[in-house]
């Protein structure tokens, strides 16, 4: 249990804009995306935090090969 608790202190948590730049979406596209539980977040009071690692995992999958 230790073990999990120092492992997730190390999860960097990033705000709704934050997702939003780095996918370069709406806030309102992370909104969806959390709310349909497509990307996982954590609530805080009023707002959401989604784990760096869950957007890095979300763009890895939602690769498109077009060529």
């Amino acid at each position: 249990m230790a073990s999990e608790q120092h492992g997730f202190a190390q999860v960097q948590f990033l705000t709704v804009a934050e997702v939003a730049a780095t996918m370069r979406v709406s806030k309102m596209t992370v909104y969806r995306l959390v709310h349909s539980g497509e990307l996982p977040a954590a609530r805080v009071g009023r707002s959401f935090r989604v784990p760096r690692p869950a957007v890095e995992d979300y763009l890895r999958n939602a690769y498109f090969d077009a060529g």
